[in-house]
């Protein structure tokens, strides 16, 4: 082989190298997003195609609460929204997370075991594989009672029930297995919320 060959075909190594390197970082990059409207700072993950807030959304909605009404729960798990509130919640440049979204992020956090690895180490018992850092933030019912702050987190999604008005889709994810669930729940119920960017 030429000497200038094997330059080339050095050069060539490296350069696919720094491309499959460069390709994995920008799978799982890290960073912070400002929310201008009242200056919180949110972390953000880059999982698959799309870059996702790695905390649930804080801003304060005319009908957003914090769980138990306890301001340092908001602090912790960020707010929680009905659904109409969700939907439009979410910072200029970000938009309320889809169903095809939360389905390409459960895929990319391994199907079955896609709970154990998007859940904090904090606060359950998640490894937190991929920095996502879903939190248990619980719910507050349509009675205005709060419960499952601790052990299930539940954020809404931006699709409507197919078969009923009053329903939208939701995912969520509990302390006592390891996968990711999506099922229906009322609007009027409030939720947490996941902003991904545009």
């Amino acid at each position: 082989m030429l000497p200038h060959t094997k330059t080339l075909l050095a050069l060539a190594v490296i350069a696919v190298s720094l491309i499959l390197s460069d390709a994995y970082a920008q799978s799982n990059a890290s960073g912070t997003f400002t929310d201008t409207r009242d200056g919180k700072t949110y972390r953000t993950v880059k999982i698959g195609k799309a870059t996702w807030m790695a905390e649930n959304l804080n801003f304060k909605t005319e009908r957003s609460v914090c769980y138990k009404n306890d301001e340092s729960n908001c602090k912790k798990y960020g707010r929680l929204y009905d659904w109409d509130d969700a939907v439009k919640a979410c910072p200029a440049g970000w938009h309320l997370s889809a169903r095809e979204e939360w389905n390409d992020l459960v895929e990319a956090a391994g199907g079955n075991a896609a709970g154990t690895k998007l859940k904090s180490k904090t606060s359950w018992n998640g490894t937190d594989d991929l920095g996502f850092s879903a939190t248990p933030g619980g719910r507050s019912g349509t009675d205005g009672n709060f419960d499952n702050a601790g052990l299930f987190g539940f954020w809404w999604s931006a699709a409507e029930f197919e078969f009923g008005e009053s329903s939208a889709w939701r995912r969520y994810m509990g302390s006592g297995f390891t996968y990711v669930i999506e099922n229906t729940d009322r609007k009027d119920r409030r939720l947490s919320a996941r902003c991904v960017e545009n």
